[in-house]
């Protein structure tokens, strides 16, 4: 799976723009904010139309234009295909795929990448957010359905939200608020399973990679957490279904007073633990990094497994925040797939990994 090339026009601060990539490593360098990791966030939005800096596409527009758009030649599965995303100020998007239109959905499966920034190191560290992003970015790529659950949740999250803020102003608001806990339990038992099949998969991969990485002398695990009334996150969507009402309603004079909701996969974690100790509170820094680094090299590994190629795998000036043998041990596990690498000079990695170098100045790419 590569991106052969791919056309920028009024996107972020890329006026008009063509870059060809190699099918190996790409090393894109240039000081800041220039447009490198603009570059990157284009190749991302090939996987679904989304963003993995900003919910706004409007922020994807540049000044002074109306509208941007991403055109890209793609390989995958053997099979070479034209993605083209547009973006119009104040009209949505538009996709494209070989000239016929299709939704954002559609777009799992055919093209996927894993990103890994300087912000992915402090996956272990951050509050749970950051664990759900890393799920939640995963899955959308590699089950269509997943990502309609969750903007479906999303949206039954908001308005929920606003009856609990809004009630004792306007009471006649607690008549909907029932059905909207309803569909937030059915949705939530759905996208638990969907969760916890992918957590099982990623703590597979990840250990041996981490025993790989820590010369064996420390083990790495990861345990999925959910609404703590769901006793199995593996069994039927019916039943969790049920175990969330249950904690609904144990909940729902507190969600009433608290004016915020309580019960739902909105607050999942993933549990980390190294060498049997909570990562999160006990972890140092390198552990955490190695942790993070194999968590996130793990994940390459699963949509390896499942669409039978490596994803594009982007590295957006991670390689700069980390000492010489987590740079190597990266560099020495992405063979075999396309890598786009950021950095601010190239400092010899195009030679490391005999990389094609690009220059990025001022939404230039040279």
């Amino acid at each position: 799976m590569r991106v052969e090339r791919i056309a920028l026009s009024g996107f972020r601060n890329y006026d008009e723009e063509m870059v060809q990539f190699g099918p190996d490593v790409n090393v894109i360098c240039g000081p800041n904010a220039q447009g490198k990791t603009n570059l990157l966030e284009a190749v991302y939005l090939l996987t679904g139309a989304h963003s993995f800096r900003t919910r706004f596409d409007r922020e994807l527009i540049g000044f002074d234009c109306d509208w941007g758009s991403v055109l890209a030649d793609v390989e995958s599965a053997g099979r070479d295909q034209t993605i083209r995303l547009l973006f119009k100020r104040g009209q949505g998007r538009q996709v494209t795929v070989n000239g016929a239109k299709k939704t954002s959905a559609s777009l799992a499966g055919l093209m996927t990448a894993v990103l890994f920034s300087p912000d992915d190191l402090y996956l272990i560290k951050e509050g749970a957010a950051a664990r759900r992003r890393l799920m939640d970015n995963a899955i959308c790529q590699l089950r269509p359905g997943y990502a309609s659950l969750l903007a479906d949740y999303n949206k039954l999250y908001d308005n929920k939200t606003r009856i609990l803020k809004d009630w004792r102003e306007k009471p006649s608001l607690l008549s909907a608020l029932d059905e909207f806990s309803d569909g937030l339990a059915r949705c939530s038992a759905r996208m638990i399973r969907y969760r916890a099949s992918f957590v099982e998969r990623l703590a597979e991969a990840a250990a041996p990679i981490h025993r790989d990485f820590s010369g064996g002398k420390e083990e790495l695990e990861l345990q999925y957490t959910t609404v703590s009334t769901v006793t199995d996150t593996r069994a039927p969507a019916e039943d969790i279904y049920r175990q969330i009402l249950d904690h609904q309603r144990t909940h729902r004079q507190a969600e009433l007073d608290a004016g915020s909701c309580l019960t739902g996969i909105h607050k999942d974690d993933i549990l980390i633990s190294v060498g049997g100790m909570a990562a999160r509170s006990y972890a140092s820094q390198g552990q955490a990094r190695t942790a993070a680094l194999s968590i996130k090299l793990a994940e390459r590994e699963i949509f390896k497994a499942e669409t039978g190629e490596y994803p594009v795998l982007l590295l957006d000036d991670v390689l700069s925040e980390l000492d010489g043998g987590r740079q190597e041990f990266v560099l020495n596990r992405i063979g075999g797939g396309q890598t786009l690498i950021t950095c601010c000079e190239d400092e010899n990695i195009s030679r490391r990994t005999g990389g094609r170098v690009f220059s990025v100045r001022e939404g230039r790419i040279r």
